[in-house]
């Protein structure tokens, strides 16, 4: 049965199974059940008698790094739960290394517990029927990247590595929250004593250098399901170019040379002493353009890491800001910034979320090439916070209403191959002072309805009173509260 990546898919139990057991009093004894009772006892005392001879994880580690195992330091590297991909990726490319071959052990834990190297490695006592034993190592699905890309990595599973007659084993434990595991390690031995550091440390270096979150659009969120998990979620990156971002020349510059430009001349301006690490507020009325502007601007960084926060994930600015410093050159993005200036943490005493934030923003070294940028529609929320820490943000740009210049401009775009009589145009801009572009682009799709239920076959063309009638429809009375869903200010 195929579920969603990240997901375990069990089928149902049969009906003929639910149904196969008799009801209580209907139960009487009967001949052939004392051969059954017979047989389970003979099963019992054959599985207790040829216990020893099962295979046990202490045995093949002790077959693989010979005897004295007890006596080897184990050494542990650990990430977050929501890197368990990139551990995977980077312990799959150390494995492929040179002169390195490898088995992996699956290790099954009946109760579900993530067993210990170090136990493992303890000399044998007698056997746990309930404790971890050798068997298929299972793997779950995780996203790699976007349109549904994913990576299988081991849940719970020991590799015997074999280098240069060096025998090293490595346990890899995979997040395991309903057992109070909450992120990825893993713990490695080795039969040469400074080999066992440097293999965790190749690890950790070659999880990093194979990262699956560098250069991609990311945002974060939560499992519903999943005790609070942090995922990673990873999306399309947008294609857009500069006309069809319709903002006054000025401020369209103001943006590009504080993000797109400083990230060109980066080498030039650290040689000259100059940081990178920068922040820009895009603060406006709803509906101005602050998210197509973060979409244009995220089509412009090809090579960066986006990462965007918003709604309930912007408690996790810790997480993210330590991905954006892990993956630079990045982008954090945090829409709607103003809903955490006055939320709090979970515990008694700590910073608002946005202060947390600003303290982020400011530890971060100064040649980190990382951009912050914020959007909000209350930036007088924001200004005594960013006032009492300057330097955190360095630019702030106001995106306004569209002037009259603006919205031809919109139009134009919106319309795209749609035919519009646009012989009453000049009427129209001059009726829509103070709209938003989304109100345009609600007005052209209007039209664009009406004329189709006016014709009712054939090409598709708006005339003049379609685009009239649309317009008086969405300045009408009863749909005020429509223009003010589509951000436009009240008639």
């Amino acid at each position: 049965m195929r579920g969603r990546p990240g997901w375990t898919a069990y089928a149902p139990m049969p009906a003929a199974y639910r149904d196969a057991t008799p009801a209580t009093e209907e139960l009487r004894p009967e001949i052939a059940d004392i051969g059954r009772l017979a047989r389970r006892g003979v099963r019992a005392v054959v599985g207790a008698a040829r216990a020893e001879e099962r295979p046990r994880l202490s045995r093949i580690l002790v077959d693989h790094l010979g005897a004295g195992v007890a006596g080897y330091d184990v050494v542990e590297e650990a990430w977050p739960a929501y890197d368990h991909v990139n551990v995977q990726a980077g312990l799959d490319a150390w494995l492929a290394g040179a002169g390195r071959t490898s088995e992996l052990v699956g290790v099954v834990s009946p109760h579900g517990q993530p067993p210990d190297l170090a136990q493992l490695l303890t000399p044998e006592g007698p056997a746990d029927p309930f404790g971890p034993r050798p068997g298929n190592a299972a793997s779950i699905n995780v996203a790699c990247g976007p349109d549904g890309q994913v990576r299988p990595c081991v849940r719970s599973g020991i590799y015997l590595v074999t280098e240069d007659g060096v025998r090293t084993a490595v346990l890899v434990r995979s997040p395991m929250p309903e057992f109070g595991r909450e992120g990825v390690s893993v713990q490695v031995v080795s039969t040469e004593e400074d080999r066992a550091p440097r293999a965790a440390a190749e690890i950790r270096a070659a999880a990093l250098e194979h990262n699956v979150f560098r250069g991609q659009v990311l945002s974060f969120g939560q499992e519903v399901f999943g005790h609070g998990q942090t995922l990673l979620q990873f999306h399309r990156r947008p294609t857009m170019d500069a006309d069809q971002l319709i903002l006054a020349p000025e401020t369209l510059a103001e943006i590009q040379r504080q993000v797109v430009e400083v990230a060109r001349h980066k080498s030039r301006l650290l040689a000259a002493g100059q940081h990178l690490k920068r922040g820009l507020l895009l603060y406006g009325p709803p509906g101005t353009g602050k998210t197509h502007t973060v979409r244009y601007l995220t089509s412009s960084l090809v090579e960066t890491t986006v990462l965007q926060l918003t709604g309930n994930a912007l408690h996790l600015i810790a997480e993210a800001c330590s991905v954006a410093r892990t993956l630079q050159p990045a982008m954090l993005v945090i829409e709607d910034v103003d809903l955490i200036a006055e939320d709090r943490g979970m515990h008694p005493g700590q910073h608002p979320l946005l202060f947390q934030l600003l303290n982020e923003m400011d530890g971060l070294a100064e040649d980190a090439d990382v951009v912050f940028v914020l959007t909000t529609n209350r930036a007088d929320l924001l200004e005594p916070a960013l006032a009492a820490r300057p330097g955190r943000v360095d630019q702030a740009v106001a995106l306004d209403l569209p002037d009259a210049d603006a919205r031809r401009r919109l139009f134009e775009l919106y319309r795209g191959r749609l035919p519009v009589d646009v012989s009453g145009l000049d009427d129209v801009l001059a009726r829509t002072e103070g709209v938003t572009a989304s109100f345009l682009k609600e007005l052209l799709r209007r039209a664009a309805l009406l004329a189709a239920t006016r014709t009712g076959h054939g090409e598709l063309a708006v005339s003049a009173d379609d685009l009239g009638t649309a317009l008086d429809e969405l300045l009408d009375t009863r749909n005020a509260m429509t223009r003010t869903l589509l951000g436009s200010a009240p008639a």
